[in-house]
């Protein structure tokens, strides 16, 4: 079994658990804490940031995307219909930009934040930037939420899936990253059918049933969180 090291309210470290997930796939699953700069962790890892996969004889793999990248020529190739890439390569490049755009664009300027103030700076050290949330770093974020629900809205409305016509890492990284804020409850869907419905599609899928698990310490979820008919 392969390990990862991860955050539950990090939409990177979702991803990749969607992703193996949606392979069968089983992780062993280290909670980490980069602020705390351990040292074996920095080792693995020199950056300090998640996710670190440690693949076939323990070789760290870092970051999301090069993560999904050996899970694809490891795994998913051998999947063919179920495999989260394309095969056509113009169809790649539109999921890899769409798995970039939810995370790195979306967890940059929405999730990120919203997760580091209300989530990570109450149980962080002063030393390590902890305190007080920043209701000005919280408006911002929240003020940029509405875009991209709105452009998820619109890909849902027009594709069967975000990215084409079957699940592909585009969905799973849009999906980790939403299901962050939807923990929060800082998505409105009543404004967004289309995400919505796509969401709960994405949701009931068999991968996803660990995330509706995890909880975080002093934050429940918003109560809908674990619905499938929400």
């Amino acid at each position: 079994m392969l390990t990862l090291f991860h955050h539950p309210m990090f939409a990177t470290c979702r991803f990749v658990r969607l992703a193996f997930g949606e392979y069968g796939e089983e992780l062993a699953l280290i909670e980490e804490k980069p602020w705390t700069r351990r040292k074996e962790f920095l080792a693995l890892n020199p950056a300090g940031t998640l996710p670190i996969l440690l693949a076939e004889g323990d070789v760290p793999i870092v970051g999301a995307m090069v993560i999904a990248e050996y899970l694809d020529e490891t795994r998913g190739v051998l999947k063919r219909d179920k495999r989260l890439f394309a095969e056509d390569p113009m169809e790649r490049a539109e999921i890899r930009r769409l798995t970039d755009w939810y995370l790195s664009k979306t967890d940059g300027e929405v999730t990120r934040h919203l997760v580091r103030e209300r989530v990570l700076k109450p149980i962080m050290p002063e030393t390590a930037g902890g305190g007080s949330p920043d209701s000005g770093a919280i408006r911002a974020a929240r003020a940029n939420i509405r875009q991209h629900m709105k452009y998820t809205n619109w890909l849902a409305g027009t594709r069967h899936w975000l990215a084409g016509n079957k699940v592909t890492y585009a969905d799973l990284a849009a999906a980790a990253a939403l299901s962050v804020l939807d923990y929060l409850g800082e998505i409105d869907w009543r404004e967004h059918a289309a995400a919505r419905e796509w969401y709960t599609r994405l949701k009931s899928r068999p991968s996803f049933r660990p995330l509706l698990s995890d909880r975080v310490r002093g934050l429940s979820p918003v109560s809908h969180y674990a619905d499938l008919d929400f």
